[in-house]
């Protein structure tokens, strides 16, 4: 079981590729920026929904009873499941009671979670994911590595190649026009055939029993007006109280986003066409237990947005893949060892604690803050490594000696100002190989204040 480190070690040794993934994220977060500076109101709009997303947290029981009144009430047919292995079952249930062998998708992390592609495939059900994004990666055989932009870890030319070995396209050097226009034409064919249409749920309205699927390539739809039957699967924390709590959410999610004013279909769904038929599956699956721990229980707050992997900065030098886990990035460290702490133990270190996640995410759940304390947690409970704990042992020795400290100081700051370059900037620190040291001055600030102090 490697850790993050281990495997973050793996996708740095493409450096180009490392450099053009952190700028490509990078630019998702300044038109995040530029989004959200355009919207009056733009913090009370954070706090609204942070405020409604705790009164969810604790009603949570009541509003899914009254979801489920409601939504069986406009004739559609809900399920629940405890965790990812009955979701399943009760998938492939409603797959089998309706003859169905082919199944197109959209995107859905809660699918990705209780793993159901590879479960119907295993079944001899045919699952298409039709999100481009998502079709590629499931093409590479590869699960998403980021909840908003699955396949950002492939470049253009990689995926022309990938389309050329699958869908027997031609070489276009990664021509993106023609290669969206080929794989419109490959999953035309699997929209017209299929036998049901699945889906997830951004957001599920207590007060109407409807649910709202948000998508930019309007395969949702597609999928679910050619089927007869339309299968969306909701974790039990995607549940609004009303209606009118709709706007907020969906004037924060696609900013957050990708920077966009709103999804270019947010399609709502309330009850069947006639003669046809809407299931819902609703799925605990380790919720309830995060919703239990005090310290946690506000990261089920989270929509989705993935904001706070655009900005993070191990996130996006790191890849999504580093995370091992359904949801990569900061969220996805605090969501992770709680489904399984001995696996993600390495996760919550796997940050600089900088904030930024807290600053963007639009729910204003205090990622880093959580983070940390999953660390004092895991510290306790699990086994660190010698050199860490033996490091860390002699940093705290440092810094609660002031005397050695201020010694330390001194050395450090004689060999940054007359050591040989070749000392500092070597093979053994990374750091300098694409950085150079701030200017040591004389001193230290410590110094300067008393001089300033006895001076004046």
């Amino acid at each position: 079981m490697m850790s993050h480190s281990k495997l973050a070690e793996i996708f740095n040794k493409d450096e180009a590729k490392v450099n053009w993934h952190d700028k490509a994220l990078w630019y998702v977060r300044e038109k995040r920026d530029t989004a959200a500076h355009h919207v009056k109101g733009w913090e009370y709009l954070r706090d609204l929904a942070s405020g409604i997303k705790a009164n969810v947290l604790s009603n949570l029981d009541n509003y899914l009873v009254e979801f489920e009144k409601n939504a069986q009430s406009n004739g559609i047919e809900v399920h629940w499941a405890s965790n990812a292995e009955e979701h399943n079952k009760i998938v492939y249930k409603i797959l089998t009671q309706n003859n169905a062998t082919k199944v197109v998708k959209s995107k859905s992390m809660l699918t990705e979670e209780c793993h159901l592609n590879p479960y119907l495939e295993s079944k001899g059900i045919e699952v298409i994911d039709t999100d481009l994004g998502e079709r590629i990666v499931q093409l590479a055989k590869e699960p998403p590595s980021h909840i908003v932009l699955p396949a950002i870890h492939k470049t253009k030319e990689e995926i022309d190649v990938l389309f050329q070995e699958h869908l027997g396209t031609k070489p276009s050097n990664g021509d993106p026009q023609y290669l969206t226009n080929e794989a419109r034409k490959h999953l035309r064919d699997k929209f017209l055939n299929a036998d049901v249409a699945l889906t997830g749920v951004n957001f599920a309205i207590a007060e109407t029993g409807g649910f709202v699927v948000c998508t930019n390539e309007g395969n949702a739809d597609m999928g679910v007006h050619l089927s007869k039957v339309h299968i969306a699967c909701m974790g039990i924390e995607k549940i609004i109280p009303r209606e009118e709590h709709l706007g907020v959410f969906l004037r924060l999610l696609a900013r957050s986003a990708t920077g966009q004013p709103i999804t270019t279909y947010s399609s709502h769904f309330n009850k069947p066409a006639p003669g046809n038929a809407i299931h819902i599956v609703i799925v605990d699956n380790g919720r309830t237990e995060q919703l239990s721990r005090e310290d946690f229980r506000s990261s089920l707050s989270c929509i989705r947005c993935g904001a706070c992997m655009n900005t993070c900065p191990i996130y996006r030098r790191s890849g999504g893949f580093s995370y091992n886990a359904t949801i990569p990035g900061p969220i996805g460290s605090i969501l992770s060892p709680g489904m399984d702490m001995k696996k993600h133990s390495s996760l919550p270190f796997a940050s600089t604690l900088c904030g930024s996640c807290s600053n963007v995410c639009p729910v204003k759940i205090n990622i880093h803050e959580q983070l940390y304390k999953w660390r004092q947690i895991i510290t306790k409970e699990q086994k660190q490594p010698l050199i860490k704990k033996t490091i860390l042992k002699i940093t705290g020795m440092v810094l609660g000696r002031p005397k050695l400290y201020a010694v330390l100081g001194i050395s450090v700051r004689w060999m940054l100002k007359y050591a040989p370059r070749f000392m500092v900037y070597s093979k053994l620190n990374a750091w300098g190989k694409s950085r150079e040291f701030p200017k040591v001055e004389n001193g230290n600030f410590d110094q300067w204040y008393k001089n300033r102090k006895n001076n004046g």
